[in-house]
């Protein structure tokens, strides 16, 4: 009972401060609008229509997409500790992040308006391109991580290894032949960014984000068994490799929808689950809801901040995520070099 108490005492903080950040990010820009207008906008009054055109078209959408897209990656990067018993993994660790820059790389390079295909919906077909890359990325990296009906995680860090460097080269490839116009595109989007959010990329993707964050808690007794290794999970009657498998087709669709609609995000999935379970313990009950409201609540925060550090320019945001999880990534490094030395 007291660890009900107070996981419900947290995850009603963190949703309130979710709803903070979220107006934060809706009066604040290189436009300021004044609060009582973009409540009576919310509600459907009369508003100047400047404000009601920059609230409704361009800063709730981006609003409701960082709140998505944080507690998706966050969510993803708890299963996925939970999954190899590692707080150093996180989702690009079977290649979905690789998977789908490189696929939507190949999208905005291809369907450049300089070459002939300004008709084209890119706000429509990226996101499903992104999704499938990461989605058909994950699918290689566990069929080579499969053996004899078991998941080898050696060789899944090592395949996925593997292919980031070849989606890599592949991005460079695309990066080359890319027009001026393309090439701009291309960087923006690899820096991560929350700019081209517009409600026909959320219509798209959101139920990719929606669905995992509703199923993945449901997992989460299994995951808590897993803790105390394979062996005694599949004793305490948990299917495990129908787990992991479960589990990452879950990831596949919380991560891959977020690199398909803001580019690559450094560090949410790592640095969140990993504060959040310093904070509240390993029990997957919590941690999965509080990681997803922490990441919601980072995200939107970033983003705010990312609009107003360099106004009226905008600072992708994946720079401020990698600035801050960059180090924090190398101290965890350095605070657990002992366990990962053979």
């Amino acid at each position: 009972m007291p660890f009900l108490r107070s996981t419900a005492a947290a995850i009603l903080a963190l949703a309130l401060l979710c709803l903070g950040a979220a107006a934060l990010g809706l009066v604040s820009g290189p436009l300021d609008i004044p609060a009582g207008d973009v409540l009576r906008i919310l509600l459907g009054r009369e508003a100047p229509e400047q404000f009601t055109a920059t609230v409704l078209e361009i800063r709730l959408p981006r609003v409701l997409l960082a709140l998505l897209i944080g507690a998706g990656l966050a969510q993803a990067g708890a299963a996925m500790q939970g999954i190899f018993r590692n707080p150093l993994a996180e989702p690009g660790l079977v290649g979905i992040s690789s998977g789908a820059a490189l696929a939507a790389v190949a999208v905005i390079v291809l369907l450049d308006p300089a070459g002939g295909f300004e008709h084209v919906p890119a706000q429509v077909v990226l996101p499903v391109a992104a999704f499938a890359g990461g989605a058909a990325a994950t699918l290689l990296v566990l069929r080579l991580a499969l053996v004899d009906g078991h998941t080898r995680v050696a060789t899944l860090l090592l395949a996925g290894l593997a292919l980031n460097a070849i989606a890599g080269a592949g991005i460079g490839f695309f990066s080359h032949v890319a027009s001026d116009t393309a090439l701009r595109s291309v960087t923006f989007w690899m820096f991560g960014s929350l700019g081209r959010a517009s409600w026909p990329e959320i219509a798209v993707a959101a139920p990719l984000l929606v669905v995992p964050l509703a199923l993945i808690p449901r997992d989460a007794q299994a995951l808590n068994a897993l803790l105390l290794g394979e062996a005694e999970a599949g004793h305490l009657g948990v299917d495990v490799e129908r787990l992991k498998r479960r589990l990452t087709l879950l990831v596949v669709l919380a991560a891959g929808a977020a690199v398909a609609l803001a580019g690559i995000i450094a560090f949410v999935g790592l640095l969140v689950p990993h504060l959040v379970r310093l904070a509240f313990g390993p029990d997957h009950r919590g941690l999965l809801v509080l990681s997803a409201l922490s990441g919601a609540l980072l995200l939107s925060i970033a983003d705010t901040a990312s609009r107003l550090l360099m106004a009226p320019t905008e600072l992708p945001i994946g720079i401020l995520t990698a600035l801050v999880g960059g180090p924090f990534f190398l101290a965890l490094l350095l605070r657990r070099r002992h366990e990962l030395e053979p």
